[in-house]
């Protein structure tokens, strides 16, 4: 099993976002599969403890962005498969791309070998919007 960290920065390398981990994982994904898994733990973090502010890799609808992510007119239910759909065209369309350890990934079918504490970096080229 393998764990990972996911990081956000900007092209310039700055920190977007508080890193945050996620262990028990195949020691082999696709680039797809590991989107999925970062958009749907950080939508249930955010439904485990809803706020003015959600901190995602996809802006929410109706969201407005700020210094502390996104800015929620109320807190709601959002749904992950709908951010993990925006998050995929994105990363198809060069919004954001993807360094797993130290090497950069292309395709969303690409497989990658993970390890204990192997770090995947979103690097954010655009904000962002979903559901």
């Amino acid at each position: 099993m393998a764990g990972v960290t996911f990081r956000d920065e900007t092209a310039t390398g700055r920190p977007v976002a508080a890193a945050f981990g996620a262990d028990g994982l195949p020691e082999r994904m696709t680039v797809r599969e590991l989107i999925r898994l970062r958009v749907r733990e950080e939508v249930a973090r955010y439904h485990a403890d809803p706020g003015s502010h959600f901190r995602g890799l996809v802006r929410p609808e109706a969201a407005e962005a700020d210094l502390n992510g996104y800015r929620m007119p109320e807190p709601r239910r959002l749904d992950w498969h709908r951010q993990a759909a925006v998050a995929e065209r994105a990363f198809l369309s060069n919004g954001f791309f993807v360094l797993v350890g130290d090497r950069q990934v292309e395709e969303l079918e690409e497989v990658v070998e993970l390890g204990e504490g192997t770090e995947v970096v979103f690097v954010r080229l655009v904000a962002l919007a979903g559901g």
